[in-house]
């Protein structure tokens, strides 16, 4: 009697019509061991079924994109090193959501593990670890345990790579609860005429395993991750893999070290799917066939089955192909570095993939059916109105004419959505490696390409609530927020890698979150000249269980890159001395304030309505160059984008990372708006995009006069100095003063009385 039955099948997550293309492909019915595999490859994580349609659309290439999307990670040509190498940078953003709200640590622990293979597979030593993270409302009885995990799997796993972590994003929102998002991202260096490829070639070339041994933990992880929460969400603890940092950082050396000779021709490490998805791309992009002798996978429990062998999500694991003769000198690398090193299979011609385990075939699938022809779905989608219909979002009104605006700053600092961050980046060794130019909190990160004069600048951004709203607006801004702050430190953005986090693609409304955001996205790259190398999708992120909400936000996290060609020009957002200028870079007369989803409405007053600001991508293309000539000519001593909170907040960030307070001349905005005075509190919490803020020496009149030459809108702000941040109408403070004690005690005392209570 055959094992299958429509149970079985269905516990694999492999629709009627699926399977009915299963027996199609096969011309006959499936062992388990082959469900098996059809059913990690054709999951949504492997197979993007649901997203692959939309994703063609997207920007790719640029004269800088040494290798865009459908490998590892994305190569981009960041120019000369100081001996005339020419130097890459390989990067990705990945999810590790599912698995990380059933078991936080190892979760997010395995999520910079898989995302570190990715990098280091390519030829690239990793410079950077980065992260997003949304978590749910932090009264929810989970999040604390699942914040404290997630924080501590982060810093224990980089930490003891060796891998600095030099910043990111942490966001909460009720939509998070019952599902949370753990994005990991990683940025490495290499040389641009070493980088190495997943496409396996040459008949009979030796297929090698090398890392760990391979155990149950992680089977099915990939499916698990393309369904969403039941209640039983607990029960999938087993699904989750188990990490060991310090066999990555044997693995990552052995690697490189092997790399440095001419014995590789194809590698991949094994992620999600394991063995079974490492083996199909490898032989799929090399237009070959594999044989796989399954008795030689190493494992380190007994009795372990080929069903479980394929489908093992065990960490720190490759799969290479060598070249003949090259085995031991390989084997001897790796038993150096004290790893695994097993000859498991060869490269065939046949376009199947072949298993075989006790003498006889367990498994004989042609490729072609598991990876191009997998299935793929146009899934039907809300129109623009329909889906605006639907979101209800509510229009804007009673936005209050006199607000309390030294309370309200105080409030928003003190939010879970702007409170310092601190508790969290001091987890994260940001200086291993001796190479980071700027610690966590600013607007990118910043590393030194070790050796030169060259710097990355990184950063990840999203605004979910925007793409609710609008997610056109939404998609096009989170990859403007990453271009912005690239910009703002006078790097120039050149390319990024994303992780498109959303809900059940099989419902219209969710279909319309995710293509209009890809939209958006895709004009932004396209304005911006910005194209995306690399990415990663997470579908399903909703929550039955109990205590859980139900879809997330859309919540298409962007990873953007830049490169900084002389590191001792980097900016940062701390004024630096007292009695310089503050002046507002993309100030424009003819623009009322954007409060619509701004959070100064949403974290002080409880409305969480209107439409998001708009993104003018050509005036946030001029903005950004003009930054970076700023910044690249010396002339401005802080930069710092105007986001969340408006300006109010910026400065008060500026103010907060020097410790220097700041005088602002409300008049000084009346050009911008009506002249009536409940507009200046509107003006200073405005979320309107494509602006920054930067100083310059008080007897300097410099960057006004460039600004108008250029014919872009500039105005001035205030001044640095004192210990209080003071808002003044005229030259008297009309309003009271906020110090800068109040403020840091307001900014700090989140996380610390979360975490201590």
């Amino acid at each position: 009697m055959s094992d299958i039955n429509p149970e079985v099948v269905a516990a694999h997550g492999l629709s009627e019509e699926e399977y009915g293309h299963v027996l199609h492909a096969l011309g006959r019915e499936p062992n388990l061991v082959e469900l098996g595999i059809f059913s990690v490859m054709w999951s949504e994580h492997c197979s993007y079924k649901s997203s692959r349609i939309h994703l063609k659309k997207l920007p790719t290439e640029a004269p800088w994109v040494i290798c865009g999307p459908g490998e590892n990670a994305g190569v981009i040509d960041i120019g000369d090193g100081p001996d005339g190498r020419k130097l890459a940078a390989i990067f990705k953003m990945e999810s590790h959501n599912h698995p990380s709200y059933i078991e936080p640590y190892q979760g997010a622990a395995t999520g910079v593990g898989g995302i570190l293979r990715d990098v280091f597979t390519m030829g690239a030593r990793p410079v950077a670890n980065m992260n997003a993270l949304r978590f749910g409302r932090p009264d929810h009885p989970k999040m604390k345990h699942l914040v404290q995990g997630v924080v501590a799997g982060i810093g224990g796993y980089g930490n003891c790579v060796g891998v600095p972590t030099v910043g990111g994003e942490t966001n909460f929102d009720p939509a998070y609860d019952g599902n949370i998002l753990v994005n990991a991202m990683t940025v490495g260096v290499a040389d641009a005429d070493k980088i190495f490829y997943s496409a396996a070639t040459g008949v009979g070339n030796p297929i090698v395993y090398v890392g760990s041994k391979t155990g149950r933990d992680g089977i099915h992880g990939a499916t698990m991750a393309s369904a969403d929460f039941g209640e039983d969400a607990e029960e999938k603890r087993p699904t989750v893999q188990v990490g060991d940092p310090f066999t990555e950082k044997l693995l990552i050396e052995a690697c490189l070290e092997l790399m440095a000779t001419d014995a590789i021709v194809a590698i991949q490490d094994m992620g999600a799917a394991g063995l079974t998805s490492s083996s199909v791309e490898m032989a799929t992009n090399g237009k070959a066939g594999i044989r796989l002798d399954m008795n030689k996978v190493p494992c380190r429990e007994e009795g372990m089955t080929p069903y479980e062998m394929m489908l093992s999500e065990s960490q720190e694991r490759m799969l290479m192909v060598l070249k003949p003769g090259k085995e031991a000198m390989a084997e001897a690398i790796f038993r150096k570095w004290e790893l695994d090193f097993a000859i498991i299979g060869e490269v065939t011609d046949t376009q199947h993939m072949v298993l075989e385990f006790d003498g006889e075939v367990v498994c004989d699938i042609p490729l072609g059916p598991l990876a191009a022809d997998a299935p793929l779905y146009d899934r039907p989608a809300l129109s623009r109105a329909d889906y605006k219909s639907w979101a209800k979002v509510p229009a804007l009104k009673n936005v209050p004419e006199k607000p309390d605006i030294r309370a309200d700053l105080l409030k928003m600092m003190a939010s879970p959505a702007l409170a310092s961050r601190r508790w969290i980046w001091e987890q994260y060794d940001s200086q291993v490696g001796a190479d980071t130019l700027s610690k966590p909190g600013g607007d990118a990160a910043v590393v030194r390409v070790h050796g030169t004069k060259k710097a990355l600048a990184m950063s990840t951004d999203c605004t979910p609530r925007y793409c609710y709203a609008d997610p056109y607006e939404g998609g096009k801004q989170a990859v403007a927020e990453t271009w912005r702050n690239i910009c703002a430190v006078g790097a120039k953005p050149l390319a990024i890698t994303n992780c498109l986090n959303f809900a059940n693609p099989q419902r219209p409304e969710i279909m319309a979150q995710i293509t209009g955001c890809l939209e958006g996205m895709g004009d932004a790259c396209r304005a911006l000249d910005y194209p995306i190398v690399s990415g990663n999708v997470s579908l399903y992120n909703e929550s039955k269980a109990t205590g859980g909400g139900s879809a997330i936000l859309p919540t298409p996290a962007i990873g953007g890159v830049g490169v900084l060609d002389d590191m001792d020009k980097m900016a940062t957002i701390a004024f630096k001395d007292g009695a310089q200028k503050i002046l507002l870079v993309g100030a424009d007369p003819r623009v009322v304030p954007e409060l619509g989803q701004s959070l100064w409405l949403d974290v002080c007053h409880g409305i969480r309505g209107g439409q998001p600001p708009k993104v003018d991508l050509k005036a946030e293309r001029r903005h950004g160059e003009f930054v970076r000539e700023l910044i690249a000519g010396e002339i401005v001593t802080a930069a710092h984008d105007v986001s969340d909170g408006g300006i109010l907040v910026a400065v008060a960030e500026m103010a907060l990372a020097a410790n220097i307070g700041a005088r602002l001349e409300l008049p000084s905005f009346e050009d911008l708006v009506d002249a009536e005075k409940i507009r200046h509190a509107w003006s200073l919490f405005a979320e309107n995009q494509g602006r920054y803020l930067v100083t310059e020496p008080f007897d300097s009149h410099v960057v006004e006069k460039m600004a108008r030459e250029r014919d872009i809108g500039c105005c001035f702000v205030g001044w640095t100095g004192g210990d209080s941040i003071v808002l003044s109408v005229g030259t008297e403070a009309n309003y009271p003063e906020v110090s800068l004690s109040d403020l840091r005690e307001a900014n700090e005392s989140f996380f610390r009385d979360w975490m201590e209570g």
